[in-house]
């Protein structure tokens, strides 16, 4: 697998209005990693949806380059696209049938049996619903089928339009408990946004869009710290709190132990913190910036941008 999953360059797209030309994507180098969970960020109108429709062949650009998995999209698009997952727009789902038979209907499309089906319904935490007809079910429900749905061929990568808009909190909460379950099983999701306080509760690295040009990007940590210019405390968990500790303490920076994690002072992007525990056989199982959010870090990215 290649260490990014979509890259663009240049990518640009625009549409004829009656008001003349609008540039939905202006001049866009993205770089999604391999791995987790990655945060698709901006307002409404940003161009995220767009640039998503353009990565997965429904739309075509104007110029620029589109990389999937490595191939050329829309050249290699066949080639890949199995790999991929995703839910972009309202699926097509029938009303009157039980989210089982919908989901069968679909698996036969593609040549896929009952077991898959089963898989899939546990994974999404319908199994005790399955035989409940589509209509009956909730928003936060009829999402979870439809990602069911995108999850039955298995895909190495998920892409996930506002999962969660017009959802109430305990549905929201159901998919974000679903998306780092994914994430934490191998498959990586992208997870478009502009709800950014509920999805920096997820996203290991984001992109930050606006007007439909990248305005940030990297690691959730460093984006933080860039934004947050004073913020360099990171709250670290790892499971040999004290061999990371003296490895931290070792390379100069300040470290504070508490119950379940550690507090590290002095590092200037978290990526930093991450590198000097990797080097030495350490690994995170979470790191995120004491005092910094994604909300406030995005209002100073956009500061001027009119956005």
């Amino acid at each position: 697998m290649p260490d990014l999953l979509i890259e663009t360059s240049d990518l640009r797209k625009s549409y004829l209005t009656r008001r003349g030309t609008q540039v939905a994507v202006d001049r866009l180098n993205l770089a999604v990693p391999a791995g987790g969970v990655h945060g698709f960020l901006g307002p409404n109108g940003s161009g995220k949806t767009t640039t998503i429709r353009l990565v997965l062949g429904l739309a075509r650009a104007d110029s620029g380059g589109i990389r999937l998995f490595d191939a050329p999209v829309p050249a290699r698009l066949p080639e890949v696209i199995d790999r991929v997952g995703a839910v972009v727009e309202q699926p097509r789902l029938f009303g009157g049938f039980t989210g089982r038979t919908n989901l069968q209907l679909l698996a036969r499309s593609i040549g896929l049996g009952r077991a898959r089906i089963d898989e899939v319904l546990d994974t999404v935490g319908l199994s005790g619903r399955a035989d409940d007809r589509y209509k009956t079910y909730s928003l936060g429900m009829k999402q979870r089928l439809a990602i069911a749905a995108a999850l039955l061929k298995e895909p190495e990568l998920l892409v996930l339009d506002e999962p969660t808009n017009g959802l109430d909190p305990a549905g929201i909460r159901e998919i974000r408990n679903l998306v780092r379950d994914l994430a934490t099983a191998g498959t990586t999701v992208i997870i478009s946004s502009h709800i950014l306080a509920e999805v920096q509760q997820v996203c290991d690295s984001v992109s930050i869009i606006g007007r439909g040009r990248l305005l940030a990007g990297g690691p959730v940590a460093d984006v933080l710290s860039e934004a947050g210019g004073a913020t360099r405390t990171f709250r670290l968990e790892v499971d040999d709190r004290a061999a990371a500790a003296q490895v931290l303490v070792a390379a100069g920076l300040a470290v504070q132990q508490e119950k379940d994690a550690l507090l590290v002072s002095g590092a200037e992007h978290g990526s930093q913190v991450t590198r000097m525990l990797a080097e030495q056989g350490q690994f995170l199982s979470g790191l995120r910036p004491v005092g910094g959010d994604l909300e406030s870090a995005f209002l100073q990215i956009t500061e001027g941008e009119g956005l």
